[in-house]
């Protein structure tokens, strides 16, 4: 993909926009997972060698259009001066208007300002050209770092391409060359790993990943409406009876091109869903009628190994039991040491993503030992549906006409 990245762009003694996703989790008005803003930092840091006076764009919740406090970015300047080595970070009580021209005009180059939240404006989200165009009049050139929103066609993603030369951060860089590495030539067999409540909330994916993975592995509560559809008792586990017809489809879909779908051969079940329930493990031909599949079982864990260690590559995307909730993290967290250690031996290339993801991967410490985990949410669900990312797709817009003037 012919991404224009932060080395294509001038930014030496400029005033840089960089649109960042600081939509970090908070409580009591401390964050409690930095992780997004830690892979902020390389862009930032480039900027600031370059010096260049580097503003910070974001947004934080969803505020609705309204000024809401409780939602402000304001004590994330603490947090972001501290990532920086203790570089002073300033901070402007709105991102537009004369209170945020002459908050950037006072800061200087080499410096860094993060603007209030761009949510507490509407014409963020309706992608209003006029709130895009007061944005991009704050800088001279804009980067955009934020691929975990770039499914958004929102102003700070997409309208202020249209006003300022644009060109992907480093982590944006980043995102959209691994996310590429699983489609475009891969090395094969390419399996899938899909977990995740619904299979509804997953069709486009799992219609997607059936048509062009070699080995699609279903399991989370996902897999209780696999087995109810093709014939199999599941108790009182959530399952939704309604999608037959559409797990049908998408078997159909990967029997013609090729796919082997696996899903569960036993499961571990309870009767209440609590921390330490007891439990036992089943075949999924045998579960009782007043129990509920939480987890997949250990032999379905070694079968899924042993193919799994037969691929060369391999996305994940949802955890396969109920991590949450001790003893139902036991089969998400074996898969991914068994997915860690074929990484390290540099058997697979392992590329994971989704919230749960990397909150199942975290809880198993083994998050850093894949070969690459993604930031985004539902960016990353929308690029293994296969569907452009408009941010990406106005970067690339940006690109081609620079190209064109240059011309």
């Amino acid at each position: 993909m012919d991404l224009p990245t932060l080395d294509s762009l001038e930014v030496k003694n400029k005033t840089v926009l960089v649109r960042l996703d600081l939509n970090v989790p908070m409580h009591a008005g401390r964050v409690t997972d930095d992780t997004r803003l830690k892979r902020a930092l390389p862009t930032l840091q480039h900027l600031i060698a370059e010096h260049a006076k580097v503003v910070i764009l974001s947004h934080l919740g969803r505020p609705d259009g309204r000024v809401d406090l409780s939602q402000s970015l304001a004590p994330l300047v603490d947090i972001l001066s501290e990532a920086l080595w203790d570089r002073p970070v300033r901070f402007s009580p709105d991102c537009v208007g004369k209170t945020a021209q002459l908050a950037v005009e006072n800061t200087a180059y080499g410096e860094v300002i993060l603007m209030e939240n761009l949510r507490f404006h509407a014409g963020e989200e309706n992608n209003d050209p006029e709130f895009a165009r007061e944005l991009a009049s704050l800088g001279d050139v804009f980067v955009n770092d934020a691929f975990s929103c770039s499914h958004r066609a929102h102003a700070s993603i997409v309208g202020i391409n249209q006003y300022l030369p644009a060109a992907a951060g480093r982590l944006m860089a980043e995102e959209v060359i691994a996310l590429e590495s699983i489609f475009k030539n891969p090395k094969r067999p390419l399996a899938a790993i899909v977990g995740g409540s619904k299979v509804s909330t997953k069709i486009e994916l799992l219609d997607n990943l059936a048509a062009k993975v070699d080995m699609l592995v279903i399991g989370g509560a996902m897999a209780n409406t696999f087995l109810y559809a093709t014939g199999h008792h599941v108790g009182k586990s959530l399952c939704e009876t309604g999608m037959k017809e559409t797990v049908h489809r998408i078997l159909d879909v990967a029997n013609k091109a090729g796919c082997d779908v696996l899903l569960p051969v036993d499961a571990v079940v309870t009767s209440r869903f609590s921390a330490h329930a007891p439990s036992q493990v089943v075949p999924v031909t045998a579960i009782p009628a007043d129990t509920m599949i939480l987890d997949i079982g250990p032999d379905s864990v070694l079968a899924l190994s042993q193919k799994l260690s037969t691929c060369n590559t391999i996305v994940w995307n949802g955890p396969v039991g109920a991590f949450e909730v001790s003893p139902f993290d036991v089969s998400t967290v074996t898969l991914a040491r068994v997915v860690a250690s074929l990484t390290r031996q540099g058997k697979v290339h392992s590329v994971a993503g989704g919230g749960d993801t990397v909150s199942a991967l975290t809880h198993s410490g083994l998050a850093s030992e894949f070969s690459y985990l993604s930031t985004a949410g539902g960016a990353f669900l929308e690029w293994l549906e296969g569907k452009a990312l408009p941010g990406v797709v106005a970067l690339m817009d940006a690109s081609a006409h620079a190209t064109r003037a240059r011309a």
